[in-house]
C-alpha cells in the first residue's frame, strides 16, 4: 500500500458562532447531503477532538495519560490516522470502509452516507495502569470530553453530527485493522445537514 499524508491547517481559534449558539442547535443529524467536507473543517474537527491547545490538549484526560487515539474514514478517499504530532491524516487503508463499518453498525445507513465518520478508540492501559479499575471510568468520561468537543464544532462550521454508540466491537476493530491495545468507543457521523 502507497502511504499517503494529507497534512492538516492549523486551527482556527475564533468562529462565527458563540458556545451558547453550537449548545443552542446542537442536534443529531442522521441525513447528510453528498457533499464533501474540506480538509479545512477536517482539520479543526480533529484539532477540538485531541489537538494541542496553549496547555496540553484540548480536552482533559485523567493525569495527563492521553488513551485515546482518533481515526477517520473519508469518503472515497479511504481511512486514516490522526497523527496528532505532526498534524496529519496518515492514511492506514486505501478503501471506503463506510459501507462495511454500517453493517457491523445495526444497518445505520448514516454511517454509510455521512462524507466523514470519527472513530474514537482507546487503549485503555494508558490509564489504568496508574488509575487501575478506576482508569475505565477516566477513559469513557475522556471519550465523552472528546465527542462533544466535536458535535459542538460540527455545529460552528455549519456541520451536522450523530454519535454511533450501537456496533459490534470486534468487526469493527477487525474491519479497521486498529492495532490489538485499542478498543473503537464511539463513532461519530458528520457532513452537511440534508
Amino acid at each position: 500500500m502507497i502511504k499517503i499524508n494529507i497534512k492538516l491547517s492549523k486551527p482556527t481559534l475564533k468562529g462565527l458562532k458563540s458556545l451558547e449558539e453550537c449548545i443552542y442547535y446542537r442536534k443529531s443529524i442522521r441525513n447528510f447531503k453528498q457533499k464533501d467536507v474540506d480538509i479545512d473543517k477536517i482539520s479543526q474537527i480533529l484539532w477540538v477532538a485531541q489537538g494541542y491547545n496553549n496547555s496540553k490538549r484540548t480536552i482533559p484526560s485523567a493525569g495527563a495519560t492521553y488513551p485515546l487515539e482518533i481515526y477517520l474514514t473519508y469518503k472515497n478517499k479511504g481511512f486514516f490516522y490522526y497523527n496528532l504530532m505532526k498534524n496529519i491524516l496518515e492514511l492506514k487503508i486505501n478503501k471506503d470502509l463506510s459501507y462495511e463499518i454500517a453493517k457491523y453498525a445495526h444497518s445505520q445507513v448514516y454511517l454509510y452516507t455521512a462524507p466523514i465518520n470519527v472513530i474514537i478508540c482507546a487503549d485503555y492501559s494508558r490509564t489504568c495502569v496508574r488509575y487501575k479499575e478506576k482508569g475505565i471510568r477516566y477513559v469513557h468520561f475522556e471519550a465523552g470530553h472528546c465527542a462533544q468537543n466535536i458535535h459542538l464544532q460540527a455545529v460552528a462550521l455549519g456541520l451536522g453530527s450523530v454519535p454511533i454508540g450501537a456496533f459490534i466491537d470486534y468487526n469493527i476493530k477487525e474491519i479497521l485493522r486498529l492495532p490489538e491495545n485499542l478498543t473503537p468507543l464511539y463513532i461519530i457521523c458528520i457532513g452537511y445537514p440534508e
